[in-house]
């Protein structure tokens, strides 16, 4: 591969994990790095996911979609191709089919040479084929810095297993100095090996040590702290950038329109949604809409199940509480498929986001002036939630039991009306408002990918400073 100079194409290959969590990130990367001339993408998926991202990227002509099968495992169903359609069970076997891709991840850099490949925590293999054909490997976290400091640094592997709390060396200016039962019963995931495979903190942490670099969506002015932390951490040098939604594209369906308009103030209804791979238990389910029917406020909220709970109306209905319809009928409405989150968050009319605390979701929130309610479901959600509402200043967690994690109605009902009450003091709006204008200002963030782009070429070609 001939030398990089300052004005060369920037040709970068780019793998994520088979699921829309992990993809649309990498989707969102590839389109703000492709604006900035000179930068060329390839991007692999299988082709079960062809045709969505291909769809996604269709007006960014400087990314080009490269296919690969995915290889037969014994227990995997053909046509399962992400997470969205497995089990927890098939998404096991799930990464040990995206490790089988590796001959065919091999063959296409060794046609296409690029100069580097961008790969996140499933691929632990990728430096061991880039290296040798001249491509840097460059690793992409998805999740927060928080949550890479919290769980995946290599201090974390002197705590004898114990999440409970932060590892060595972790900032003592944050606001978590413990996490819950249940929720260090839950990360308890991460160190987990199914069928003899690598666990997911080994796989990060190979990764990690294997990269020249590390990319995070984040900045230092959310998280200085932790991306400092990880730096010491890893020695390796850390690339942000902030993933800003991209504004909403197309208006909200006329039906949900005339639905919002039907209440005269504004900021006065609730929309309640996590995301299209978090599902709530029955329980959860039933705690969750008595409580929004407790505020006595307007709600819509949006549940989706796992294949082998339905996603039919008749399966929802047998999972609300029994009366509810009647009860909320004119002020309550709750669907189970897919929306347009972000217009829905953007109408003037909606004023309180409960969520999964997902980053991209907060985001969304934030940029739309939404006030957040939380209420995480698994892994990172839990230490986003703990990032916002602490260190950030901004939106509130649903109450839970330590021990189990169970929540009730009444911590629904309560968390809600503590939102409402922040959203009248001049503090907590303060911060809100801070947090939107810095998300929003388009030198700011256009500035953020120029640095970005900046040091990518300075580590792709040291010496070089354009």
């Amino acid at each position: 591969m001939p030398p990089l100079e300052t004005d060369a194409e920037l040709h970068l290959v780019m793998y994520p994990f088979l699921a829309f969590g992990h993809i649309n990130p990498f989707i969102q990367l590839a389109r703000k790095l492709s604006a900035h001339p000179g930068i060329r993408i390839t991007f692999i998926t299988t082709t079960g996911t062809l045709h969505r991202i291909t769809h996604l990227l269709s007006d960014s002509p400087a990314v080009s979609v490269h296919s690969i099968q995915l290889p037969h495992v014994d227990g995997l169903p053909p046509g399962i191709e992400t997470t969205a359609d497995a089990t927890l069970a098939m998404a096991e076997l799930l990464k040990r089919a995206v490790d089988l891709t590796q001959p065919q991840v091999t063959e296409l850099l060794t046609l296409l040479r690029p100069h580097a490949i961008i790969y996140e925590f499933n691929h632990q293999w990728v430096p061991s084929i880039a290296r040798p054909l001249g491509v840097k490997p460059i690793f992409f976290s998805i999740f927060s810095s928080f949550t890479n400091a919290y769980l995946v640094v290599p201090s974390r592997r002197s705590c004898s297993g114990d999440t409970s709390k932060p590892p060595p060396g972790f900032p003592a200016t944050s606001s978590l100095s413990s996490v819950p039962k249940y929720q260090a019963n839950d990360f308890a995931y991460i160190f987990k090996s199914f069928d003899g495979m690598p666990c997911v903190y080994d796989r990060v942490v190979s990764c990690i040590d294997a990269s020249d670099a590390i990319i995070i969506k984040s900045c230092m002015e959310m998280e200085s702290p932790y991306i400092n932390y990880l730096e010491s951490e890893f020695k390796k040098p850390i690339l942000t950038f902030p993933a800003v939604p991209e504004p909403a594209i197309g208006d909200l369906e006329s039906h949900w329109e005339e639905w919002l308009e039907r209440f005269p103030e504004d900021s006065s209804v609730i929309l309640c949604s996590f995301g299209s791979e978090a599902f709530l238990d029955d329980y959860s389910i039933k705690q969750l809409l008595l409580g929004l029917e407790m505020t006595g406020l307007p709600f819509i909220v949006v549940l989706n199940f796992t294949k082998s709970g339905g996603h039919d109306e008749q399966t929802l209905k047998k999972k609300l509480p029994e009366g509810f319809a009647e009860r909320v009928k004119g002020r309550g409405i709750v669907h189970t498929g897919w929306v347009r989150q972000q217009q829905l968050l953007r109408h003037r009319k909606v004023g309180l986001f409960v969520t999964h605390a997902g980053f991209s979701s907060l985001l969304e929130g934030i940029v739309y002036g939404c006030r957040l309610v939380m209420l995480p479901q698994r892994g990172d959600q839990f230490l986003n939630a703990s990032l916002f509402a602490g260190d950030l200043g901004v939106g509130v967690v649903v109450e839970r039991d330590e021990e189990n994690g169970t929540f009730t109605k009444e911590g629904v009902r309560d968390a809600v009306n503590k939102m409402i009450m922040m959203g009248n003091e001049m503090h907590a709006r303060e911060k809100e408002r801070k947090l939107k204008e810095f998300l929003m200002n388009k030198e700011v963030q256009g500035m953020f990918m120029v640095n970005f782009v900046k040091k990518l070429r300075e580590l792709l070609v040291p010496g070089v400073n354009n």
